[in-house]
């Protein structure tokens, strides 16, 4: 099992692919194991870098709290086991709320970067979603729809097969949550999300950046999108016809953040 020990933890991680080098942040509670969708087409075009971050799969649980500084120095710390200098970085959700912390730490040591249905904290914070732990799991499971993507409502799924079966995966991660330590690994992650302001240290990256939004997303709102973009001096922000899965919703949502990191 590949695992690097560094800052007082052990870090699970997984190379893949072959090409330009590439730095993958996964979301909020993800894991490599269950990333196959949003992980796998980078491969194909990438050698790809993946790791379970601190707290969630294969990767040591430590003591709380976490911040971002902390998922962030991990990252770096990753990077230097494999001997990379440099590299591209694409981050989704969580994992580009942890994208943006690396670039403004480590600008060096980013060639181009992809920020995925993402927010930068501060006025413009994603959706709190640690409160949704306090909400009875049904009515979790109804707001979490309209959280995916505001349009769907009960009316909206009913009449559109394809979003009410996006919806009903989400349901049943919810139904299926984790227990004991690996609960307590993702409430720390969840934690570190809420208190992430990098908003006014965006100035400080200084490679290309692509922004991907979904216009109808309603955790990371394009409103947020646009926060970055107009912070960072080489950026470019996409809107895309979906919620905070746009890249399973818009067929061109993929092939152009691949494009763009391909460069």
């Amino acid at each position: 099992m590949p695992v690097v020990a560094a800052n007082g933890i052990e870090i699970y991680y997984e190379r893949r692919g072959a090409g330009p080098k590439l730095l993958f942040f996964n979301g909020s509670g993800a894991t490599i194991a269950h990333t196959g969708m949003l992980f796998d087409p980078y491969v194909k075009h990438f050698d790809v870098l993946a790791h379970d971050q601190r707290g969630l799969g294969q990767t040591s649980i430590p003591p709380g709290p976490y911040e971002m500084a902390d998922y962030a120095a991990d990252a770096a710390a990753l990077l230097d086991a494999v001997g990379w200098d440099r590299c591209r970085v694409v981050g989704v959700s969580f994992g580009g709320m942890v994208a943006q912390e690396f670039a403004v730490t480590w600008p060096e040591r980013v060639e181009r970067l992809a920020l995925v249905c993402t927010s930068p904290g501060g006025a413009y914070a994603s959706y709190p979603l640690h409160q949704l732990e306090d909400l009875a799991p049904d009515d979790a499971a109804r707001l979490d729809a309209t959280l995916l993507d505001t349009r769907f409502t009960s009316e909206w799924l009913a009449t559109h097969d394809d979003d009410r079966a996006l919806a009903e995966l989400l349901f049943q991660r919810r139904a299926n949550r984790s227990t004991g330590e690996t609960r307590r690994g993702e409430l720390e992650q969840l934690s570190a999300r809420s208190r992430l302001d990098v908003l006014d240290r965006l100035g400080a990256i200084s490679c290309p950046t692509f922004l991907a939004s979904g216009q109808y997303d309603g955790i990371a709102p394009p409103e947020n999108g646009k926060a970055i973009a107009s912070r960072v001096p080489d950026s470019d922000l996409r809107l895309y016809d979906g919620g905070h899965v746009f890249m399973m919703q818009d067929p061109t949502a993929m092939p152009e953040i691949i494009g763009f990191l391909r460069g």
